[in-house]
């Protein structure tokens, strides 16, 4: 299938792609793909371990299976990681857009946007947006403190022909908040994911407004159950705010196959669920293609689709520990 024409048609793919690191201490070239996996984590001196060898191996596979023409990426080692990946693994087909963000474990959203299709791109970062939040213990007023910012950062990829301010497609992509609270104050990140969710939907509400005939996609690792028919809390606002809808809810994909990432319980018994989403403006949903959406699973060397993961061991032998999401936009730019 010609993957573009006229840009028209698009197939994107959002994956959290695991602690993609992949930094090496001298320029790196194809023969680094023959190693062994010690002399592959030998290659660099960072304090960030690469991501196995095998691993990468295996979501390059996925991602030539799929052939996405843009591909959204969260848990990503900064721009040279996706430099890297792209050029050592996926033939440097993309062009990468990455903006550092915020995050203290230096993992960041980006995107690849393959080469040579006839529309230019824009990068925009809202790492430095102020989210009106504080911890309970900061919102002393004597303190003056400033307010906390996004964990990661909502990026924004506009695809325009001519006019970048006339995009025919804008894309926010974000990591939200994760459930890990290591100081005890604000229990499984509850009201700190809940203050980058508005923000977020702050953002999305402007966008509407500035360009307003543009489809416009929010999508990203959310951290939580933020479809339908039971968002939690901190997700409500979705529904009661604004016009998004999930991919996976538009495309009436049966709940059962919606997860995008397994829980492996001490009794190593496994909970999926989507905490993975890409949700549509109501201006977009007309432009997707009737049953390209899906939960993409992984397959072994004999190309069998591998079962979900039933251990701890299981899952980390995946290539990453969520799955990816895939659909397809035709006749974009249509009005």
């Amino acid at each position: 299938m010609n993957s573009l024409n006229k840009t028209t048609r698009l197939k994107i793919a959002l994956l959290n792609a695991e602690n993609l690191f992949l930094l090496f201490d001298h320029p790196a070239t194809s023969d680094l793909l023959k190693l062994t996996e010690t002399q592959w984590q030998r290659l660099s001196s960072s304090i960030f371990p690469n991501k196995p060898l095998k691993k990468c191996l295996a979501l390059a596979k996925t991602f030539q299976e799929i052939n996405p023409d843009i591909i959204l990426l969260c848990e990503v080692g900064g721009a040279e990681s996706l430099k890297n990946f792209n050029s050592l693994f996926l033939n440097s087909a993309y062009s990468e857009a990455l903006i550092e963000g915020n995050s203290d474990r230096h993992i960041d959203v980006g995107y690849l946007v393959r080469k040579n299709l006839d529309f230019f791109f824009d990068l925009l970062s809202n790492k430095n947006r102020a989210l009106n939040f504080l911890y309970p213990h900061e919102r002393n007023p004597s303190l003056h403190l400033p307010s906390h910012k996004f964990s990661r950062d909502a990026l924004e990829l506009k695809l325009f022909r001519k006019d970048k301010e006339d995009p025919f497609l804008l894309i926010l992509l974000t990591h939200l908040k994760s459930r890990l609270d290591q100081h005890g104050f604000d229990p499984q990140g509850f009201e700190r994911r809940g203050a980058e969710l508005n923000t977020l939907l702050n953002i999305y509400s402007e966008q509407t407004q500035k360009y307003p005939r543009t489809p416009i996609l929010v999508a990203g690792d959310f951290n939580g159950q933020a479809g339908r028919p039971q968002p939690d809390e901190e997700f409500k606002p979705i529904y009661s705010n604004t016009d998004l809808e999930d991919v996976l809810e538009i495309a009436q994909i049966p709940t059962e196959s919606r997860a995008t990432y397994y829980q492996i319980r001490n009794s190593n018994k496994n909970e999926g669920r989507q905490i993975d989403f890409c949700f549509f403006s109501e201006k977009l949903k007309p432009f997707l293609k009737a049953h390209s959406a899906s939960v993409v699973r992984y397959k072994d060397e004999q190309g069998n689709e591998i079962p979900r993961p039933q251990s701890l061991d299981e899952k980390f032998a995946l290539p990453s520990d969520h799955y990816p999401i895939v659909f397809e936009l035709e006749n974009l730019g249509v009005w």
